[in-house]
C-alpha cells in the first residue's frame, strides 16, 4: 500500500493538532447555518467557520470534493477566524450542497 500525500501549503502555525473547538468530531462542533437556496458561481470563495488545522482542511477539502461537478477545493486556514474556501467547478453548485457538506465535515458556512 502506498501513502499519498498532498502539501496543503499551511504554515507550521496553522498546523498541528485539534484544539478546543475545533469541528472535527468533537460533540461540540457547530451546528450548520441556515443558507438560501442560491447557486454558488462556477468559481466562488466561501467563509467557513471552526477550522483550526490541517485535519479540519482535509475534511472540508473532501467533503466539498465529492459533489457532482466540483474540481478544485482550495483552503485558506484562518484559526480563530473564518476560513477561505475556493472552489472551481464545472457549472453553477447549489449553496445548501455546499452547507451540508460543510456541515457534515463538522463545520459551519458563515453567512
Amino acid at each position: 500500500m502506498t501513502e499519498r500525500r498532498l502539501d496543503l501549503g499551511l504554515s507550521p502555525t496553522n498546523a498541528g493538532g485539534c484544539g478546543s473547538g475545533c469541528g472535527c468530531g468533537h460533540a461540540s462542533a457547530p451546528a450548520a447555518s441556515a443558507v438560501s437556496a442560491a447557486s454558488v458561481a462556477a468559481a466562488d470563495t466561501l467563509r467557513v467557520e471552526g477550522m483550526t488545522c490541517d485535519h479540519c482542511v482535509r475534511a472540508v477539502t473532501e467533503e466539498l470534493s465529492a459533489l457532482d461537478g466540483v474540481e478544485v477545493v482550495d483552503v485558506e486556514l484562518h484559526v480563530g477566524g473564518e476560513s477561505l474556501v475556493r472552489i472551481a467547478s464545472t457549472g453553477a453548485v447549489d449553496e445548501a450542497q455546499l452547507a451540508a457538506a460543510i456541515d457534515e465535515a463538522g463545520y459551519t458556512l458563515a453567512r
